[in-house]
């Protein structure tokens, strides 16, 4: 079996050949049974959730030559992490043999995650972006703030990438981390007028409020959010989802899962049937993405055991080679 760290990810990917193969997964599909999602509480502090994500080649719709795979994703996520200079994600991800269930790789989860997170963003930015997206706003400075800005960068023509966080200080270490992009990159100061003035807005905290206010959003901008992945979690407020053509990755997952669709739904801000569709209906044409040029769009993701295990195939795929 092989053993398969984060430096090994990176050089087995890149953002733009991912997110063609994220494209393909939603094509093809896979099975993904309902994901154990397991609160666990600490007398000391904020409690953690203990995710199980399982995947596996649908052998019936696809067929595949080489016997298919079997992939589960075991995650931690800690809140608290960051007070102590780690992570809050954690995980590893258990790539089998199809056929006979014989382990093939151990992957570094934390890394397989980031780049799978932000290239599924960047596959819905694919179709609800406008082609002529320049300027992109990310919202926190955690692990995973660079990666959207660069999977964003690879399929829209993105000149200027502004970051902001609650700690200013943590958002200029992403920037210094981009540097190597080549693009007009800097810390936001003012969160509400950098929301106004961006064509994507990508948002990756784990914050209970909302922090974009949907009112502030320009003719044609694309919401894009990946952070809150409980229905107490919400980054987006209500006028965003009013004024918006509403996408989510999964509808099963978004509609159970995610604050920023729950909540609204709750309340009626957002009809069930005024969600326009998931990512499975885009890939395969069965719904339309951006329909003109002024369209505000929000796309919600909480993440797919489908994209871990296209993810994990193809590093598998790369690094045996």
């Amino acid at each position: 079996m092989r053993m398969i760290d984060a430096a090994a990810v990176d050089r087995s990917l890149t953002f733009a050949g991912l997110v063609e193969t994220l494209r393909t997964a939603f094509r093809d599909g896979a099975v993904q049974p309902v994901r154990h999602h397991h609160t666990i509480d600490r007398p000391d502090g904020a409690a953690s959730t203990l995710l199980l994500m399982p995947a596996w080649s649908d052998f019936e719709r696809a067929g595949t030559s080489d016997g298919g795979f079997v992939g589960v994703k075991i995650v931690t996520v800690s809140p608290d992490n960051n007070a102590i200079g780690k992570p809050a994600v954690m995980g590893l991800y258990l790539l089998l043999e199809g056929r006979t269930g014989e382990p093939l790789a151990l992957i570094d989860g934390q890394r397989l995650t980031q780049w799978r997170t932000a290239c599924a963003s960047a596959l819905a930015a694919s179709w609800l972006a406008r082609e002529d997206a320049a300027s992109l706003l990310v919202i926190g400075a955690g692990a995973l703030s660079p990666f959207l800005a660069r999977a964003h960068a690879a399929v829209r023509p993105i000149g200027k990438v502004r970051i902001w966080n609650r700690t200013p200080a943590h958002a200029q270490k992403v920037v210094a981390g981009l540097a190597d992009l080549g693009l007009d990159v800097a810390v936001a100061a003012d969160l509400d007028a950098a929301v106004a003035e961006a064509d994507i807005v990508s948002s990756c905290t784990i914050s209970t409020e909302p922090l974009i206010k949907g009112a502030l959003l320009k003719s044609g901008a694309h919401v894009d959010l990946v952070g809150g992945f409980t229905p107490t979690m919400r980054e987006a407020d209500d006028e965003a989802v009013r004024r918006a053509r509403v996408y989510v990755d999964t509808l099963a997952g978004a509609t159970r899962e995610a604050g920023d669709i729950v909540q609204p739904l709750a309340s009626g801000v957002l009809a069930r049937e005024a969600i326009v569709g998931d990512l499975f209906g885009l890939a395969r044409g069965e719904i339309a993405g951006r329909a003109s040029a002024g369209d505000i769009t929000l796309f919600k993701s909480v993440g797919a055991a489908l994209e871990d295990l296209a993810a994990g195939i193809a590093v598998y795929k790369a690094v045996s080679a």
